[in-house]
């Protein structure tokens, strides 16, 4: 492991010089606000928590940690579930909230430049007014910042249709870990000049270099949107029914699965009682078209309603209006918070080809009742992106511990050979980083890793993140 050194008095000082006093924080309070994010439980305080304002401060700021090999940690808001944003070595906590405007809405070219520390809603709320449209919306889009969007390359129900963060960043500034600001690309759709640093920034969780800036490429909104709540006796059924509306040529907005215990869970953390679910519904999908033309959205869902006739389902809830809908959402995206609420907990990120999602929610099932554990699934069913949230409940801390790890080494190789991946949206950051040989060989952790010497020579970027 890396050896860095300390933040001394002299460097508080010089940080102070920097920012101004009112923003260089060193006392508990900052501490534990700034040494944990929605990652489990775990916690890990700074040295120096810092907001500077201006990528010139920023690069001030990286300037002195890299001469004096001090770790810097990036943070948006602290949304982050693979603990990307943790400071585990200490050193300098830097936080981007401060950098939270709508600098140009491009509305000649559909196109939007923004700062990182903006909140996500507010962002595709201020384009909406506009007639434009974000698509990217994570569940926790009322409080992530479109920074953390752009570390972990963010996705959410819409991705199925319209895509991820990177299919929308034309362009990015950025303060390098040596201090010098650059931008990456051009705000053109088009763009085949050099190797595309734009693209290898996002996602990258904060190890190469911190947005300070970025160009976004926007949609026209559609005007109009139908939601339907399918109830499954078998959830492995729900799972085959999604890559059958697939092959029946219809592309949803939105495509959700739910287990059980994830409606039932997230209803109540909500205090809504309002949808009944028999005893014999094992799952749900959430299925959202959208377009301008409502007659064509009806025959979409015509043809859902036939695919839906070869499989076991119950009564299917159509949601009369934007108040139903709405709520059903709610739900959706309240489901990471309500098993955090109920247990301690892992959350897994997995993805797979979607056809393959039967096979992977079944295989998560067998492997937990291998190893003792309990999982609530839930997610992204159109992408194959299932949430895999293993609950301790009764497990002993040694099973937890020393047996759990693996039974998710299994999971993980079971989506390999299913040529999915370990982590679709929520990234390695700092609890996944073991498992990393799962997915590629010594050679490729090899290239990976040599891209970061190369932009970050002493490793003080968001160090001990990714890889081990």
């Amino acid at each position: 492991m890396m050896s860095f050194n300390t933040v001394d008095k002299i460097t508080i000082q010089n940080l102070v010089d920097i920012v101004g006093e009112e923003y260089v924080f060193f006392d508990k309070a900052a501490f534990e606000k700034y040494g944990r994010d929605e990652t489990e439980d775990l916690v890990f305080y700074p040295e120096v928590v810092v907001l500077p304002r201006t990528p010139e401060e920023i690069g001030a700021i990286l300037k002195i940690c890299n001469h004096q090999n001090i770790p810097l940690t990036p943070r948006g808001a602290g949304t982050g579930l693979s603990g990307g944003a943790l400071p585990v070595n200490k050193g300098v906590l830097l936080s981007m909230e401060r950098f939270d405007s709508i600098l140009e809405i491009d509305e000649r070219n559909l196109q939007a430049t923004i700062e990182p520390g903006l909140i996500t809603q507010v962002f595709q709320e201020a384009v909406k007014e506009k007639g434009l449209f974000y698509p990217p919306d994570p569940a926790s889009k009322g409080s992530c910042f479109i920074g953390g969007n752009l570390a972990e390359n963010s996705g959410g129900p819409k991705a199925v249709k319209y895509g991820v963060t990177s299919d929308y960043v034309l362009n990015l500034e950025v303060v390098l870990p040596t201090g010098e600001i650059i931008w990456t690309g051009a705000n053109t759709l088009k763009n085949s000049t050099g190797y595309n640093l734009t693209q290898l920034l996002v996602g990258s969780e904060g190890t190469l270099g911190i947005i300070t800036k970025a160009v976004f490429k926007l949609l026209p909104h559609p005007k109009n949107d139908l939601l339907l709540l399918v109830p499954f006796y078998s959830s492995e059924e729900a799972c085959e029914a999604v890559s059958a509306i697939f092959r029946a040529g219809i592309i949803p907005s939105g495509m959700e699965f739910m287990e059980r215990d994830a409606l039932i869970w997230g209803a109540a953390y909500i205090g809504d009682d309002s949808i009944a679910i028999p005893e014999n519904i094992q799952a749900h999908l959430l299925i959202e078209v959208d377009g301008n033309d409502k007659e064509v959205l009806y025959k979409e869902c015509e043809t859902i309603y036939e695919v839906l006739g070869s499989f076991k389902c119950d009564e299917i809830l159509f949601a009369e209006d934007a108040a139903q809908k709405d709520k059903l959402w709610k739900i959706r995206r309240v489901v990471g918070e309500a098993v955090k609420a109920r247990s301690v907990y892992k959350e897994e990120d997995t993805v797979v080809p979607r056809a393959e999602l039967p096979i992977l929610l079944k295989g998560v099932k067998e492997i937990g009742l291998k190893y003792g554990f309990k999982s609530v699934c839930y997610g992204h069913a159109g992408d194959g992106n299932l949430h895999i949230n293993i609950i301790k409940d009764n497990m002993s801390d040694a099973a937890w511990n020393d047996e759990l790890p693996k039974g998710i080494r299994e999971i993980f190789n079971l989506c390999i050979d299913l040529k999915g991946t370990i982590s679709g949206e929520h990234g390695i950051g700092y609890v996944q980083k073991s498992y990393m040989d799962i997915p590629f060989s010594p050679v490729e952790l090899a290239l990976q890793k040599n891209i970061k010497k190369l932009f970050d020579p002493k490793g003080i970027m968001n160090p001990n993140k990714v890889f081990v």
